[in-house]
């Protein structure tokens, strides 16, 4: 079995969706195996993030994912567990994700969109590592 990790933002909590969002993985047949409801400390939400800190739109990813309560969640499935949880996610901006994924029907913003999923393989160790490291 393969292992990535999501998290429901909290606009998604926010909204009351965690249910709806988790309720796709299971239907999918993805087994969430941890998840808890916490909100991020800056430092982790900075080591998260970390390959974006150059970036403009850095300070408020940090602000956004540290506003209140996410949950996180590690996935279990098939190999490549993360391509098929990124596929069911959709596209970043919500206006170009295809109706049927979560965030062509959950989402109407780029700032606010519902959840994060890891997009490698490698990603999904480092930040299961980050915020899980008893599920390696």
């Amino acid at each position: 079995m393969n292992r990535t990790f999501i998290i429901v933002k909290p606009d998604g909590v926010r909204r009351g969706l965690v249910g709806e969002v988790l309720n796709r993985f299971e239907q999918r047949g993805i087994v969430i195996v941890a998840a808890q409801l916490r909100t991020i400390e800056t430092n982790t939400a900075k080591m998260h993030y970390a390959e974006h800190a150059e970036k403009p739109f850095f300070a408020g990813l940090v602000e956004f994912i540290t506003s209140g309560p996410s949950l996180l969640a590690v996935l279990e499935g098939p190999q490549d567990t993360w391509k098929i949880v990124r596929t069911m996610i959709g596209a970043t901006n919500p206006a170009e994700s295809a109706p049927g994924t979560i965030r062509g029907d959950l989402a109407v913003e780029m700032g606010e969109n519902i959840i994060h999923g890891s997009d490698s393989a490698e990603s999904a160790q480092r930040e299961i590592a980050l915020f899980f490291p008893n599920q390696q």
